[in-house]
């Protein structure tokens, strides 16, 4: 799944909820299952996500959604490998890049 966020330096609950379509109090469900999530709060309690927490739950979100594992079963694979440095999983998220790019060209011909 390609994640289609500006360029920032943190990121709102409800920016990433929204673009990785789910609710956020799913995000906050992850946040206390993965120790790879872990956004900074503010005193107000708001939490900011930076753009590794944002590549975690992306890699979580592949795991879950896409893959189809438990969460039992995600944090193993988590655990088994460093599954942001495995290169499928960096194949295809260039791939989904690649292609969003082609598709936007089609359209503006």
């Amino acid at each position: 799944m390609h994640v289609n966020l500006p360029e920032k330096r943190y990121y709102s609950i409800g920016e990433i909820a929204k673009a990785f379509d789910v609710n956020q109090s799913l995000l906050r469900f992850w946040e206390k299952e993965f120790k790879e999530i872990h956004p900074k709060k503010k005193q107000g309690g708001a939490r900011k996500y930076t753009s590794e927490d944002v590549a975690n739950i992306q890699i979580i979100y592949h795991l879950l959604k896409e893959k189809g594992l438990t969460i039992e079963g995600a944090k193993k694979q988590l655990k088994l490998k460093n599954i942001s440095e495995d290169g499928n999983l960096v194949v295809i998220q260039k791939l989904e890049q690649l292609k969003s790019d082609l598709e936007r060209l089609k359209k503006n011909l």
